[in-house]
């Protein structure tokens, strides 16, 4: 039974079939959007990590203020790899502004091998997106980025970190209702869908 209509926005960049099935798999209802009015609308809304950030933000049609506008009112959110990079104003992957609801910028990992792909550590705060995920190796998670979120002047917003080459970088963030991971928690085995489960309890509270 489905009690939670979630928006899944469409960039037009890639597939969303894995993600929408751990939506589906936390009881949710999923709508695959292009449309921001239809996503908005909905319950919460779901940021994926496919594509660039130039087309993701070509994809918000200059509706930034109005998705931004949204998640200050309390509309949830989660954002994920690129989607969570969206929730900032800047990327130096390319022009254009994101949604700006947290400072700092988007900057390329520095390291020998990049892209990061595969399985990393990820060190957690208490917050309450990580209830029930660690196992006895504490959470692990499998990234597939070329660039990470600096957050800036926003004590606390960092509720989670990763290491890379010797890179410190935010591996997941908050603000109110509104929650990016760096990783690809539908690609992170049971851990991962639990994370989008704990998400989707707390858009129903």
């Amino acid at each position: 039974m489905t009690d939670v209509k979630v928006a899944l926005f469409d960039y037009g960049a890639g597939n969303l079939h894995s993600l929408g099935k751990g939506l589906e798999a936390g009881g949710a209802e999923v709508v695959i959007t292009d449309d921001w009015d239809e996503a908005l609308a909905a319950d919460a809304l779901v940021l994926p990590g496919v594509g660039s950030f130039n087309a993701a933000v070509r994809a918000l049609a200059g509706r930034e203020a109005d998705v931004r506008d949204a998640l200050e009112d309390g509309l949830p959110c989660l954002g994920i790899c690129l989607g969570m990079q969206l929730l900032f104003s800047r990327s130096e992957e390319g022009e254009g502004t994101g949604i700006g609801l947290l400072p700092g910028e988007v900057r390329k990992l520095r390291g020998r091998r990049v892209p990061q792909m595969g399985w990393n550590d990820v060190t957690v705060t208490g917050d309450p997106l990580f209830h029930g995920t660690k196992g006895p190796e504490g959470l692990v998670a499998y990234y597939a980025n070329s660039y990470v979120c600096e957050v800036t002047e926003a004590p606390g917003a960092v509720i989670a970190w990763s290491e890379y080459e010797g890179q410190r970088f935010a591996a997941a963030v908050r603000r109110a209702r509104t929650v990016g991971v760096q990783f690809h928690p539908e690609k992170s085995s049971s851990p991962g869908l639990h994370l989008i489960r704990n998400f989707l309890d707390e858009v129903r509270r």
